[in-house]
């Protein structure tokens, strides 16, 4: 009796099984399209990677120079960030880059094509949003990792498995920001909208999203942020880039290595972060 107070008792669930079967039932049944999937976006992926590495480096920094100066007002700021963009070069690490820089634009371009949609639905149809938004709590709280095994069982280590893990899990910002955009607007501009005969369709397209814009904009921004906090995480089933070379310097001990890998890593987040909240102030004003 008392063995059975202090010590939990000898059961077991046997959860791995079925999980295990229903994987192997997919990849038996369902691996042809699966393996089409992976080449439809491992193309895009591709072709993105060979866009950026095909831009002269001296191109690409001036842009973000003279792009990042006319969106702050300040091209004393925009020539700091090109200064960013080339301190990365200087470290070797341009071409690992473009890399990164392939995977995290691929992810945010598929989350903003899902999240986007889904986000104005929840807006527009109340009872659509009960049903959704557990689901998107789950995304949010479920570690990351957990992304990967279900990614990895279907499609086989690579970029592609980086991109979907990546997706699901940088997805809910624009999901959620999309919709509180769009619910915030004054119903009274809505109203005179549909008072002068325009469409719920026209209403949504020429007065609500315009009206949410910066909201929606500070929900890309988060996405754009949690898909470059995925870049080390990617790199542990086979995505490479500036995450493997942090992985491979944790792995052999390499505390330099590591460290500027990390900091290309960190100023791609930087040049992100800030490019986009310009973006978000000039909304606003």
């Amino acid at each position: 009796m008392i063995n059975f107070l202090t010590t939990f008792p000898n059961l077991h669930i046997n959860v791995a099984e079925p999980v295990d079967s229903f994987v192997r039932y997919i990849n038996i049944h369902y691996g042809a399209f699966f393996v089409s999937f992976k080449r439809l976006i491992g193309a895009f992926v591709g072709a993105l990677n060979s866009g950026l590495d095909a831009i002269p480096w001296w191109i690409l920094i001036l842009a973000v120079a003279y792009g990042g100066g006319r969106l702050m007002d300040s091209y004393r700021k925009g020539a700091f960030f090109g200064g960013l963009l080339f301190f990365i070069g200087l470290l070797g690490y341009w071409q690992m880059m473009c890399e990164t820089l392939s995977i995290v634009l691929a992810a945010v371009f598929f989350s903003l094509l899902i999240g986007l949609p889904i986000g104005v639905l929840l807006a527009s149809i109340k009872r659509a949003d009960p049903l959704i938004r557990p689901f998107l709590d789950a995304m949010q709280t479920m570690p990351t990792f957990v992304y990967m095994i279900p990614a990895v069982m279907l499609l086989g280590p690579g970029k592609v498995p980086a991109v979907l893990a990546t997706v699901v899990y940088a997805v809910v910002p624009v999901i959620r920001l999309t919709s509180h955009g769009i619910k915030q607007v004054d119903p009274e501009v809505v109203e005179a909208s549909r008072s002068f005969g325009a469409s719920r369709f026209q209403t949504l397209v020429k007065v609500q999203i315009p009206q949410a814009l910066p909201t929606i904009m500070t929900g890309i921004n988060q996405t754009m942020m949690m898909a470059v906090a995925m870049v080390v995480t990617s790199s542990m089933i086979g995505a490479n880039g500036l995450g493997m070379e942090v992985l491979i310097a944790i792995n052999r001990m390499e505390s330099g290595r590591g460290l500027s890998a990390g900091l290309s890593i960190v100023i791609i987040a930087i040049l992100l972060d800030r490019l986009t909240q310009s973006v978000i102030r000039k909304e606003e004003s």
